[in-house]
């Protein structure tokens, strides 16, 4: 009898040792996060592509269906997803990954935020009240995410903990070594001056010391405007750019049109995980990322 309750227990043990965690990724940047610290030890499902507008999804049937079977969902949060994952969040049904438990996990409540208004009025665009959500685009902010993700990994499935431990040590050495030599790459890009589509890449500019000198949105979220445009092309003679740059979610018409006009080079970015066919995870993303814009400085 004590041989069988000891074959059951071994045997209940080594079926929790290889569960798998079900993770719920909003975005494919902490998706292919969570992948890096977790390898096979979990089962990441990825809400959005590099082509969506992350702002705005449709809560379709899909994502409540994966949403409800999710033991902990990682949102980009500062209010990114706040078109949609409320919804997909009240009606998946499931009550481990509502906000404030512990299965819910925010990114961006682990960064210093940049663009924290100081006061938020609708009438001027999509503005975030806890700040740019885009935090992504700075390597610094990949790993402070990353620890506090494998924390949250580990109390979520204790039995896999050293795996997950493991697997972001692994990560962090591998991220620090290639920050360096992007750093080093991107020396010659520091000040260079540039026009962007959306409020995308305020992380990655202030990172490599880049120079924001306007955007192509008239307000966030709003699309560009033909006046506003030309008002920018005007600015040029004072505040002249040498990149306008955009998201590969983004239409590329505004961009084109003030490179044609302004005679700058216009450059689309990958912004996240697959939104070329080199960025085909976080390390390609940057590799690719630095890239482009040493290519449209020359």
């Amino acid at each position: 009898m004590k041989r069988f309750i000891f074959a059951c227990f071994f045997g209940l043990t080594v079926g929790n040792a290889q569960a798998d965690l079900k993770i719920f990724a909003t975005v494919p940047e902490w998706g292919a996060l969570a992948q890096e610290i977790g390898g096979s030890k979990v089962q990441v499902y990825t809400a959005t592509t590099a082509f969506q507008d992350p702002h705005r999804i449709d809560a379709r049937p899909s994502l409540l269906a994966r949403a409800r079977q999710a033991n902990l969902l990682i949102a980009a949060g500062a209010d990114l997803e706040i078109g949609w994952l409320p919804l997909v969040l009240r009606d998946s049904g499931n009550a481990a990954i509502q906000t404030g438990q512990p299965g819910y996990f925010a990114a961006a409540d682990f960064v210093n935020r940049l663009e924290v208004p100081a006061t938020v009025d609708r009438a001027h665009g999509d503005v975030h009240a806890a700040g740019n959500p885009h935090i992504h685009l700075d390597p610094r902010n990949v790993l402070k995410v990353g620890a506090a993700l494998t924390t949250r990994m580990a109390e979520l499935d204790a039995a896999n903990a050293a795996a997950y431990r493991g697997g972001y040590q692994a990560f962090a050495g591998k991220w620090q070594a290639a920050m360096g030599r992007w750093q080093k790459e991107a020396a010659p890009l520091k000040g260079v001056p540039v026009l962007v589509h959306h409020a995308s890449f305020v992380y990655l500019l202030d990172w490599l010391g880049m120079k924001e000198v306007g955007r192509l949105e008239p307000k966030p979220g709003i699309e560009p405007t033909s006046g506003h445009l030309t008002e920018l092309l005007a600015r040029q003679q004072s505040a002249p750019a040498k990149l306008v740059l955009r998201a590969a979610y983004q239409q590329d018409g505004p961009s084109q049109w003030m490179a044609g006009k302004a005679g700058l080079s216009a450059v689309m970015l990958p912004y996240t995980v697959g939104g070329t066919a080199e960025a085909k995870d976080l390390f390609g993303l940057f590799d690719d990322t630095v890239q482009r814009l040493l290519k449209g400085a020359r």
